[in-house]
């Protein structure tokens, strides 16, 4: 079997889940045998470097396999490439390429239109996409959030997407939907990593018959030495620090306990991407990281340690005793859960899409009502003063999945068998 993944950005170019998983099943679908794979990564202009004159496919890094793809005059409004010799340029790759399956794991940076480039230049292949988040339904970067009120969006319609993005009118809405509907149509299997994503596509008007779940799941590096503390009172944030990943939820609890008077804790916060976070909240972090910074050291909660490499997650996790995952946007399916679990840690998330899911209340982590800073730090300091809660929740906890299952999965859905089964799952 040959096989192309398709995914925008490469993990080590910009970090993210969508592309960490992407890079997954690449290493294990290349260690399987009778399995050709190759990896096409996107990057945009913000990495100029990476550029040459008149290049459009180039290898990375000199490492077998894996090219990038240098995407430029994307429209995010139609999501699709302004850029027609890029659209050449894939085409030869396709046809160099001949592969039996092509597994877009994004289409962002490529286009929307690329699914059916694809379909058309290989008429016979088996076309797989995979949805980490709903940008074909939700113009507002796919994550249904309401941008009127913060609130979680249930449904997109004409209006309600004009409401958050007024400088578009209704139409552009009404007909973006029928352009993504139409691309989708020659997409064999949506594959999502929680099932709770089926619904909302379904009721968008996708065919049940087309969604299949398959779990995400990730090799990582064993855990460091058990390390064992009188109380378990260290919190630990890991991800990109953009609005919906709620790293300021988290900061706000931090706020609240303070003014109760309680600072028996500490956070640990990892991670990078900033940069990607709307003005207002960046400079409410940044704010928050100078306040920080000028208190005298013990009276410090919050460390900001900085971006991080997987490898680095036994030492990072070995100092937290809870993993915090403070999202206010319909978190799909939240790889940080399965690192925290890798390590032993239970996590605390909000109580809406994947965490929801995931996480057994009160079995393997806690759950809040999602971006209520003050249920997050009431729960903040239960946890800290509660005799036994950890020991019980670390307990609770199940291995989670690793990259093999994913594989497996993956490859049913490749072949065409076991789809059915799978989407009744």
């Amino acid at each position: 079997m040959n096989i192309l993944l398709i995914s925008l950005y490469h993990p080590e170019l910009v970090r993210g889940g969508a592309q960490t998983i992407a890079y997954e099943l690449f290493q294990g679908l290349r260690a399987r045998p009778g399995i050709s794979v190759n990896l096409l990564t996107s990057i945009d202009q913000t990495s100029p470097a990476l550029y040459k004159a008149g290049a459009r496919i180039t290898g990375f890094d000199g490492r077998p396999g894996e090219f990038l793809f240098l995407s430029r005059d994307y429209d995010y409004a139609w999501e699709k490439s302004g850029d027609e010799h890029l659209a050449a340029a894939f085409e030869d790759f396709l046809r160099l390429l001949q592969p039996d399956v092509v597994h877009f794991h994004h289409f962002m940076t490529f286009g929307i239109d690329y699914l059916t480039l694809t379909r058309r230049v290989l008429p016979a292949a088996r076309i797989v996409f995979t949805a980490h988040e709903f940008l074909t339904i939700c113009a507002a970067n796919g994550h249904m959030v309401r941008r009127t009120d913060q609130s979680l969006c249930a449904r997109a319609s004409a209006v309600r997407c004009h409401q958050c993005l007024p400088v578009l009118p209704p139409e552009h809405f009404f007909i973006r939907e029928m352009w993504m509907k139409a691309h989708l149509a020659v997409v064999d299997v949506i594959t999502v990593p929680s099932r709770f994503m089926i619904a909302p596509f379904v009721a968008w008007g996708v065919p049940v018959k087309t969604l299949v779940h398959v779990t995400n799941g990730t090799d990582l590096p064993a855990p460091a030495a058990a390390v064992t503390r009188e109380k378990r009172n260290c919190f630990g944030f890991f991800g990109q620090l953009v609005d919906v990943k709620g790293v300021h939820v988290l900061l706000a609890a931090v706020e609240i306990l303070r003014a109760e008077g309680f600072t028996d804790f500490s956070v640990e916060i990892n991670g990078d991407n900033a940069q990607f976070a709307t003005p207002g909240r960046r400079a409410e972090l940044e704010a928050f990281m100078a306040a920080e910074g000028a208190l005298p050291f013990a009276a410090r909660r919050v460390t900001f340690n900085g971006s991080y490499h997987p490898d680095q997650l036994p030492a990072l996790m070995a100092r937290i005793d809870w993993c915090v995952v403070p999202s206010v946007w319909w978190e799909i399916f939240c790889l940080v859960i399965s690192e925290a679990w890798h390590f032993g840690r239970p996590v605390i998330a909000g109580d809406r899409g994947g965490p929801a899911e995931r996480i057994t209340d009160g079995v393997d982590g806690l759950l809040f009502g999602i971006g209520d800073a003050r249920a997050l730090a009431a729960i903040m300091r239960r946890v800290s003063t509660e005799p036994g809660l950890w020991e019980r929740l670390a307990g609770g906890i199940a291995r989670p999945a690793g990259r093999d299952e994913m594989v497996e999965g993956m490859a049913a859905v490749y072949r065409g068998g076991g789809v059915s089964r799978l989407a009744a799952a």
